[in-house]
């Protein structure tokens, strides 16, 4: 289990240092290609060319290519100072630079809103992990009945349906209609009351889409694992139905579940930017919709880099409980 647990941390670490060097690529060598002047998008359209000189230097967009690289890497993992006109910055780690439009530093702003995405992806998991298994092994276990018809009808609905849809249609009923709930967020510090109340909603909404997609994986993967001969076997030594369905069934069918469940989390952690968007979250999501906007490059970036990590982080924990889970995969 050490040495599975080594190769997959070094193989976490080398995979890191890809997608830095892929990211650093994709926002400062791609748009120098394409003829466009990040310094001049970083001081504004009307500067004059003094400025715009002056910023190239402080941001050492006109050093060599490696020397950018190294900066980068630095900047992230142990911060960086910027100089250049007289002026000195210390940006301390990790540093994703400073935005465009506020001048304020990247990773500050982003751990303001961090929470609120993570609470919005955390607390949406919980709800699709519960209903979309629950759903998904009824339906196996009464195949063909009005249930199971039933149930992957629903989770046909909740795979269509995007969410801007769902989520305004859950604010005018229950929000504006009804008046059963508040839809402004409140944060979890001043409220809990206040903060479920404005979460509540954009759980279920974000929970219905994905519900539905695990349900019809369940369903699917159940229905084959209940075939197997194993399960036969163990259903002839007479073994009780939930052990059967709970104890063997059920460790075969969360090997999907896991892989799923591991790259939707780490990608939502990232924001989910339609459902902040619908619900008016001040998450990531919004953060990064918002800089798009106003072609905020860093808070992209940042966000970019966050979401990756996540997702490189998400994976990592999902190869360790297939070991658990499977002792195949770590005798592999």
């Amino acid at each position: 289990m050490l040495a599975y647990l080594i190769r997959r941390l070094f193989a976490a670490a080398v995979m890191l240092v890809v997608i830095v060097m892929v990211v650093f690529g994709i926002f400062f060598l791609v748009p120098k290609w394409a003829g466009v002047d990040i310094a001049a998008s970083f001081v504004g359209k009307q500067a004059d060319p003094a400025s715009v000189e002056a910023v190239r230097e402080k941001l050492g967009l006109s050093d060599p290519i490696y020397h950018q690289v190294w900066e980068f890497f630095k900047g992230i993992f142990a911060g960086r100072t910027y100089s250049g006109g007289g002026d000195v910055t210390q940006c301390a780690a990790p540093c994703f630079g400073y935005s465009f439009r506020s001048e304020q530093a990247v990773w500050p702003v982003l751990t303001d809103r961090f929470p609120v995405t993570l609470g919005l992806a955390l607390g949406a998991a919980v709800l699709w992990l519960i209903f979309g298994l629950a759903a998904g092994v009824l339906s196996a276990l009464k195949r063909g009945t009005f249930w199971d018809r039933g149930a992957m009808v629903v989770a046909l609905a909740g795979v269509s349906l995007p969410i801007y849809f769902t989520g305004l249609l859950s604010l005018a009923i229950f929000a504006f209609g009804l008046h059963w709930l508040d839809a402004q967020y409140v944060p979890l510090d001043q409220s809990f009351g206040g903060y479920f109340g404005g979460m509540i909603l954009p759980w279920i909404t974000l929970a219905f889409l994905y519900a539905a997609m695990y349900a019809r994986i369940t369903r699917a993967t159940m229905l084959e694992i209940l075939g197997e001969d194993y399960i036969r076997t163990a259903r002839a030594k007479g073994l009780k139905e939930q052990v059967v369905i709970g104890k063997h069934a059920m460790r075969s069918t969360m090997t999907p579940i896991l892989t799923m469940l591991g790259m939707d989390l780490g990608a939502l952690i990232g924001g989910a930017i339609l459902t902040e968007s619908t619900f008016n979250l001040p998450g990531l999501g919004r953060a990064v919709l918002d800089a798009i906007k106003t072609q905020d490059l860093p808070i992209i970036l940042g966000v970019t880099l966050i979401t990756s990590l996540a997702v490189l982080l998400a994976n990592l924990v999902v190869d360790i409980l297939y070991a658990v889970i499977d002792p195949r995969v770590r005798l592999a």
